[in-house]
């Protein structure tokens, strides 16, 4: 930096190009200017020498008239007031700066409040106490702006004059933008939408459509993973899925799920890895790993999985939405990585407990959510990677002698503070999905298939069994019964019935 310049006019950054040439302001300038290693904000801001303010899915263009001070307090203002917390970003810069620079931001402005958040978080990150006194005066400001981001339960600092809304703790605190989409989403309300489609239906069907589900869910968990297991195994996972909410989250349930899901441990190492983790392939010649996602150091899992409980734990006895609570545990989770197996299937189990356990699903019916994520496979894909992939160059490693990687840099913060906006919207489009789709389609084949049945027991005497199929032939052949069903299975109805049968099946469709 010149004469503790910060700011820098770009037409690219972070190989992104710019809708225009700006400044650059915010976290983007505090980026360039001090070098910070740090995952790259999913929006960047620059300064237009335009009047006009506008957006886009990586840039956010502000008039010259939003030009902050250029030096770290003006874009850290500048930061806090247009971007919101960036937990890692903040982490990274207060090593950069010291100590001494940030006292002297809060003291030449004790009282004001970014330099409140700014003294907050710089003692709450790096659990240093500043050589600055209590305040005594001044009302108690929101850490966290609910017009950028979904604040969590509020905890009251009053050394800082803050209220502390961050939803999770110091060991684990994803946080999740606030979004058109997003707010779009909480509008609809899909859980009191559930709730009135569960009441215009029959308790019979609906306890025969939940165990339908709860077997399919179990059944796309395992395709997701690239497998097709027994339907013992399907079955056995989908009674654990169904007693999601009823146990606590803990540890040792965490062990106990793994155990169910995985069945076979002869070639498995179970429990919390005790050795490196990625997901990707291995050099067909020599065997180098090539990740996709390298997993937290297993010396960091304790930690981190106790912080994502205390995290669940005070988000599940708050008001904070239960889809962004289920995102924060659920996808948290996965990105850490903390088994050898079982990862991804434990990572579906939380979405139904916490769902279940915030009351946003009925108790006794699972969400199949893993079937709106299969049929999303790419998406999930995607937002999965939104994460991983730039984390990869921060990430230093070695190739170990059983062709694992050995990370022998400190990561534990890249599993700890993250954005998680891309994997809310994908979770709640995926709720949408079972809550439009799924769910209804399945209560509409059951009332059709009762309907069915009702008219094939009062006009022909033929067993469940062999009713259920007829029903399957019809269905598998767009109403109509094929001539080889005709010819054998049901070969003694004559043509007339078999006419009738199909117009009734038709007219029920």
């Amino acid at each position: 930096m010149k004469n503790n310049q910060i700011s820098q006019k770009i037409s690219v950054f972070h190989e992104r190009t710019a809708p225009e040439r700006g400044s650059l302001a915010g976290y983007g300038a505090l980026i360039n200017a001090f070098n910070l290693q740090v995952p790259i904000p999913d929006k960047i801001s620059i300064i237009s020498e335009k009047h006009k303010r506008y957006d886009n899915e990586e840039w956010a263009v502000f008039t010259p008239r939003h030009t902050p001070h250029d030096d770290l307090s003006g874009h850290l203002t500048f930061a806090l007031k247009y971007e919101g917390v960036d937990l890692y970003i903040m982490k990274a810069l207060f090593k950069k700066t010291g100590k001494r620079n940030i006292e002297k931001i809060i003291l030449s402005e004790p009282l004001g409040r970014y330099s409140r958040k700014i003294w907050f978080l710089y003692e709450w990150l790096s659990d240093t106490k500043l050589n600055i006194p209590d305040l005594k005066t001044g009302n108690f400001v929101d850490l966290i702006d609910s017009s950028l981001q979904y604040p969590g339960p509020s905890v009251n600092s009053k050394r800082h004059r803050i209220k502390n809304n961050l939803p999770g703790v110091k060991d684990f605190c994803p946080i999740i933008r606030r979004t058109k989409k997003l707010d779009n989403y909480l509008i609809l309300n899909l859980s009191k939408k559930t709730e009135d489609t569960f009441k215009a239906v029959h308790k019979d069907i609906l306890t025969r459509a939940a165990s339908f589900l709860l077997l399919k869910d179990s059944k796309a968990s395992y395709i997701i993973e690239g497998e097709k297991p027994a339907q013992s195994r399907v079955q056995r996972w989908g009674r654990a899925i169904g007693q999601a909410g009823k146990r606590s989250l803990s540890p040792d349930e965490f062990l106990r799920l793994q155990q169910i899901v995985i069945e076979n441990n002869r070639f498995i190492e179970m429990g919390w890895r005790k050795k490196g983790g990625f997901i990707g392939e291995h050099d067909r010649l020599t065997g180098t790993p090539i990740p996709d996602h390298i997993s937290a150091k297993y010396q960091d899992i304790e930690k981190l999985i106790n912080g994502l409980i205390e995290t669940k734990t005070k988000l599940q006895q708050s008001k904070y939405d239960a889809v962004f609570a289920t995102t924060l545990i659920a996808f948290g989770f996965v990105f850490i990585h903390p088994f050898v197996d079982g990862n991804g299937r434990t990572h579906r189990y939380l979405i139904h407990h916490i769902l279940t356990k915030m009351e946003f699903a009925k108790k006794g019916f699972v969400f199949p959510v893993s079937a709106a994520m299969l049929d999303r496979i790419d998406e999930y894909r995607k937002v999965l990677e939104a994460y991983s992939l730039q984390r990869l160059d921060l990430i230093q490693w070695k190739e170990t002698d059983d062709y694992n990687v050995e990370v022998i840099n400190d990561t534990i913060d890249l599993y700890r503070y993250f954005d998680a906006t891309k994997q809310a919207e994908f979770l709640y489009s995926c709720i949408q999905q079972t809550v439009d789709k799924i769910i209804p389609e399945e209560i509409k084949y059951l009332i059709r298939y009762d309907q069915m049945k009702s008219y094939i027991d009062k006009h022909f005497e033929m067993p469940d069994k062999t009713v259920s199929l007829l029903i399957r032939f019809l269905e598998q052949n767009k109403g109509k019964l094929s001539d080889r069903a005709r010819k054998n299975e049901f070969h003694e109805f004559t043509s007339k019935e078999v006419l009738a049968i199909e117009k009734v099946y038709r007219n029920m469709l």
